[in-house]
């Protein structure tokens, strides 16, 4: 599977709703877990701004690397944000991974 690295350098990020489990199977409700660690995967939605363009981006991200105090509105750097394009039953998309998001404090962004 294709997996295309995204420079977040340039683009400014914040919490546009706080993170949620990622449900694998919403029939069963199972939850999705890092094929790797397994880690419970979580979903993180943020508001991404690059050139002068805005966008909701869903990550999905192990909550490992999720604070728990995430919280809307809270601006955040993304570390190690992937694009998979993928394509399903004749629907299509992009989904979004990171390996986390941190917020970033006033003392960081000065």
């Amino acid at each position: 599977m294709r997996q295309i690295p995204v420079d977040t350098s340039t683009a400014v990020a914040m919490v546009a709703q706080p993170p949620t489990p990622k449900i694998a199977n919403r029939q069963t409700g199972e939850v999705a877990t890092d094929r790797e660690t397994g880690a419970t995967m979580m979903v993180v939605d943020v508001m991404f701004v690059m050139d002068g363009n805005a966008e909701i981006l869903s990550l999905a991200v192990p909550e490992t690397g999720v604070p728990r105090d995430l919280t809307m509105g809270t601006p955040v750097a993304l570390t190690g944000v992937i694009a998979r394009p993928w394509e399903r039953d004749g629907r299509h998309g992009i989904a979004f991974r990171a390996v986390a998001v941190t917020p970033i404090t006033a003392a960081k962004a000065a």
